[in-house]
Parts: C-alpha cells; sequence; structure tokens
C-alpha cells in the first residue's frame, strides 16, 4: 500500500517536484526562488546518492502549498528516510512548550523523530539511530531570538557534527527583512533554549546566514555545512513581497503582522499583562484586567516612527486572563520600515508600568532571559525612560553588527 501511495504521489505532484516549473513560480519577479525552489530545480544535486532526513514543520512548502516532505518523498531522486519534528511538531498539532513526540506519519509512512528541547549527544544519538547521511533544514524563521527554531537550527547542526552527518541549510526569508539589527545582545550567563547564544533580540538575518554564523562563531567545532540560497530576495523585502504562502510557523503567529511586532511585543511574555495569546491577533493585542485608554494615550504621546496605539478590550480564551474582559492597546503599523519593534517594545513596558499600578513581572524573572540580561528590568524599575534602555545595549549592538555583516550572504 505504502508503494502504491508514493506512486500516485510521484504522479500527481511531479511538477511540484520540479520547482521550478510550475507556471506561478515562473511568473515570479527577478525569478525568485526559495532555498527548496532552487534544490528541486536542481534535481536535488546536492542531495544524490544519500539518505536523507529533514528538519521541518507545516511552514516548509512550496508555492502551491504542498509539503516538502510529501514532494521530496514522491520523487525518485530524493531518498527521503525521516523527518524531525522541532516544537510544535512536524505537522503542527502542538501548541508552546509542546511537540508530537515520536511517530510514523500517515501521509508517507516515514518515522518522525522529536527534537524538542534535544540537543547533544542525546540528539546526535537520534540522527545516528535514524540511519541519514545528511540532515536538510527548512523552517520559516520570523527574525526574533527568542524564536525557538533557530536554536533548533543551532542544535541540530552540534548534533549532526557530532553524529558525523552532513547539515544542509535551505534558505528562506526574514519575513521582517534583513536589514538591521536590532536590539540587546544576550549574555552567555542567561543562555537558555529561547536564547543559546550572544546573538542581538532582532537579529535580521536569514536561517542560511546563522548557520554560517554559528558554524564559524558558537559551535565548538563547526558541522560540514551546506546551505542552497534564495534568488532574487533583497535585505529590504518584507514577506509580501514574494507573494510566497504564510503557514504559521507556530499557533500563535498567524500572520507576516505579527512577525512584525513580535520581536518586541514577546518581552510581555515576562510580565503579568496579556501578550494577546487566545486572541486573534496574538503579540499585536496587549493588556491587563484594570488597564485603561491610559496606556494607549501614554504611548502615542511618545510619537514612535511607524505606528500608532489603539486603546483596545479583549477577553483571551486561554492563556492570561482567560475568559475575562481586559483593557490595554492593539498595536498598528502604518509605516513598516519607519517600525522599529525593539524600542517599541520597550517603550510599551516603560508606559504599562506607569499606567497600571498593578504591573508585575513574571516570578521567574522570564523578562531576563528574553532579553539576555538583567539590565532591561532594571533599568524599568528603576524609573529609565524608553531611550535610556535603548542607549544601554548601544555597545553591545554594534559589536553583534560588526561580526553579523561577516556572514550575510545578501544585498
Amino acid at each position: 500500500m505504502r508503494l502504491s501511495r508514493r506512486a500516485l504521489l510521484a504522479a500527481t505532484t511531479a511538477a511540484a517536484s520540479l520547482t521550478s516549473a510550475p507556471p506561478a513560480q515562473a511568473a515570479q519577479p527577478s525569478r525568485r526562488r526559495t532555498g527548496f525552489e532552487n534544490l528541486a530545480a536542481s534535481g536535488y544535486e546536492q542531495l544524490r546518492g544519500e539518505r536523507i532526513g529533514i528538519v521541518t514543520n507545516p511552514t516548509g512548502v512550496t508555492r502551491d502549498v504542498q509539503h516538502i516532505v510529501d514532494v521530496m518523498h514522491a520523487d525518485p531522486r530524493v531518498d527521503l528516510t525521516a523527518v524531525f519534528g522541532p516544537e510544535h511538531g512536524f505537522r503542527g498539532t502542538a501548541q508552546a512548550g509542546g511537540s508530537e513526540g515520536r511517530y510514523d506519519d500517515p501521509a508517507t509512512g516515514l518515522p518522525v523523530y522529536d527534537t524538542y528541547l534535544k540537543s547533544g549527544r542525546p540528539l546526535a544519538d537520534i540522527f545516528t539511530a535514524s540511519g541519514v547521511d545528511t540532515i536538510v533544514f527548512d523552517i520559516q524563521d520570523v527574525g526574533a531570538r527568542f524564536y525557538t527554531y533557530i536554536w533548533t537550527l543551532y542544535d541540530c547542526m552540534e548534533a549532526a557534527q557530532l553524529a558525523g552527518k552532513r547539515f544542509v541549510v535551505l534558505d528562506r526569508p526574514n519575513p521582517v527583512t534583513g536589514r538591521a539589527a536590532q536590539g540587546p545582545v544576550l549574555h552567555k550567563e542567561f543562555a537558555t533554549f529561547v536564547g543559546r547564544q550572544p546573538i542581538s533580540q532582532a537579529h535580521g538575518m536569514t536561517v542560511a546566514e546563522l548557520a554560517r554564523l554559528f558554524n564559524s562563531e558558537f559551535l565548538t567545532s563547526p558541522a560540514p555545512l551546506d546551505t542552497v540560497l534564495m534568488t532574487g530576495w533583497k535585505r529590504s523585502e518584507f514577506y509580501d513581497a514574494w507573494n510566497l504562502p504564510w503557514v504559521p510557523p507556530s499557533p500563535n503567529m498567524p500572520t507576516p503582522d505579527t512577525a512584525l511586532v513580535y520581536s518586541g511585543t514577546c518581552l510581555f511574555e515576562g510580565t503579568n499583562l496579556s501578550e494577546g495569546r487566545g486572541t486573534t491577533r496574538p503579540f499585536e493585542l496587549l493588556g491587563a484586567e484594570g488597564m485603561d485608554g491610559r496606556w494607549a494615550a501614554a504611548a502615542n504621546e511618545l510619537g514612535l516612527p511607524g505606528v500608532y496605539f489603539r486603546e483596545a478590550y479583549f477577553a483571551p480564551t486561554f492563556s492570561k486572563f482567560q475568559g475575562k474582559t481586559v483593557g490595554g492597546v492593539q498595536i498598528h503599523v502604518h509605516d513598516r520600515p519607519a517600525y522599529d519593534p525593539v524600542r517599541t517594545g520597550i517603550a510599551l513596558l516603560v508606559t504599562a508600568k506607569k499606567a497600571w499600578s498593578g504591573f508585575g513581572w513574571r516570578a521567574d524573572n522570564w523578562i531576563d532571559k528574553l532579553t539576555g540580561s538583567t539590565r532591561v528590568r532594571t533599568m524599568i524599575d528603576a524609573g529609565a525612560d524608553a531611550d535610556e534602555v535603548v542607549a544601554g545595549w548601544r555597545e553591545e549592538l554594534t559589536a553583534f553588527r560588526r561580526i553579523r555583516k561577516n556572514y550575510l550572504l545578501y544585498r
């Protein structure tokens, strides 16, 4: 039965496996192609003769929204033998902080291994047990240090080196552009799965660029790394410039608009305010029980570039304040190139603390893990304004930007 299904998939997805062929792709300006599209257009030359495992999730799709695992599994030129699922799982059924575990994928029959919160030798042992020769990575990132897929990339590269496996990264656009790195740089003593290494809060890089940086700057021994780059991507481009389908990389990242604000407003996970989980606009809606219009007014008075704040009321269906009506703000970005999400996130923390007497940090000081040090929390508690907090990380950000420049692959 499995062989007949493979034959059927091969017949129905042949066009997708040669991703340069479909009319929708041929019509793209400047022949824009993702890493997977370039890989497929080459006839999977970089994978020839090897047993392949792929680290991916629901974002690993073609322009016509076929999953690349289904496409590659159906193509006789690829010996795809295993899939590795990150946080939320390969098919994306798990919420934040969860995974799908080990199972056989019903659609392809392929074994799916769970990588979430696994690293080092235990993850290397999983790669060894899978029997693959080469591990491919293809996941859509959102550009923030604390979005865990880039640390899945890091952990898998480290484990591939330990297991003696080749590692191939298929590149995709940074949806919020690659113009600049912004925000504080992680201090090593605060390393967790929301930040393994000292990069800035908004890194402004693609996953292939990050892989090169990780390999040269942070891994004790570099992995045998290959990258399949995009064609036609410009660092100034937002996600919609590419006419690619947006598949939520995680349940609370429903749109590219969410990604645009996330590197700043995810900081509210470290407070007792709602970051909008349990609403249709997570990370764009922020609030708490007892908050009122004074917060939006105070934020608007700052005149932050590219953004307005609307007084908003909402009732989260899960997470903080579940089932309760809370007050707060909705972020409306009206000038994307001018908007600075990290500075905006800091300004919202500062104004929230002044506007609501109930403001508090999470008891475990999770804010320190998100920002990468104690500095943001202690400065805000001491009464610093947003500009003073931002100035506090200027020197370390300048140093990271110098390192980052060595690994950029696109203009």
